[in-house]
């Protein structure tokens, strides 16, 4: 099953440097952007309710979304012209991120695939750029890592995005706009987070099946 959602409201964060401050009152401020724990978020944002992400609303983006019978969801994609954003969220623990190790990982599985990375300085920290060979082609990646409380996100831009941030555009509207509900079960660290398709998706295959004499898939629980 493959869903595609076209979101044509704006959603407008300011890409300030996310700040962490304790207050004096003891609570913490909220960061000028995302992404954001659920704990955090700015209201009155309309937002594509993933289950563990909440894709904000950004004008010509279009959500592309596949999952299986089931409403597993397997990729998260985001495209706005020619250019894509893949979308992951894990499990992190609560002590310190997990980008450095993972970046590192990737940099090794690429390095054993035959694709030199390199690490540049981007606007969330550390990033790996590659270019990697597809059937389709060399393709040229940009991997971007972002550490929460108790969770990654990890994004990997593909298009002109990949080598110059500055035509990423509305896809980085997303990504600074991004929510995650991380939940309070214990997981795996670096466990994938549940992602789910939205109830009305789910109940529109569910009633799709029941016409054509097939069982409704049952819906996923975040």
């Amino acid at each position: 099953m493959i869903f595609s959602r076209k979101r044509d409201s704006a959603a407008r964060h300011a890409r300030d440097e996310r700040t962490t401050e304790v207050l004096d009152s003891h609570e913490e401020s909220a960061p000028a952007r995302g992404p954001y724990d659920v704990s955090e978020a700015p209201e009155g944002v309309q937002r594509l309710d993933l289950g563990s992400l909440h894709i904000p609303a950004v004008r010509d983006v279009e959500v592309r979304v596949q999952a299986d019978p089931e409403g597993v969801i397997q990729q998260v994609v985001l495209v706005h012209g020619s250019n894509a954003l893949q979308l992951g969220v894990f499990a992190a623990p609560r002590s310190e991120g997990i980008w450095d190790e993972v970046r590192e990982e990737i940099r090794q599985s690429l390095f054993n695939d035959g694709a030199a990375a390199q690490e540049v300085q981007g606007e969330y920290g550390t990033e790996l750029r590659a270019r990697v060979r597809t059937p389709d082609g060399l393709t040229d990646l940009r991997f971007v890592g972002i550490d929460g409380p108790r969770w990654m996100v990890r994004g990997v831009y593909q298009g002109d995005a990949a080598t110059d941030p500055n035509a990423a555009g509305p896809l980085a509207e997303c990504l600074d706009g991004l929510v995650v509900d991380r939940g309070q079960e214990a997981k795996p660290v670096r466990e994938p987070l549940p992602l789910r398709l939205p109830r009305d998706v789910t109940d529109q295959a569910g009633e799709q099946a029941a016409a054509d004499g097939n069982p409704a898939p049952a819906p996923r629980e975040a």
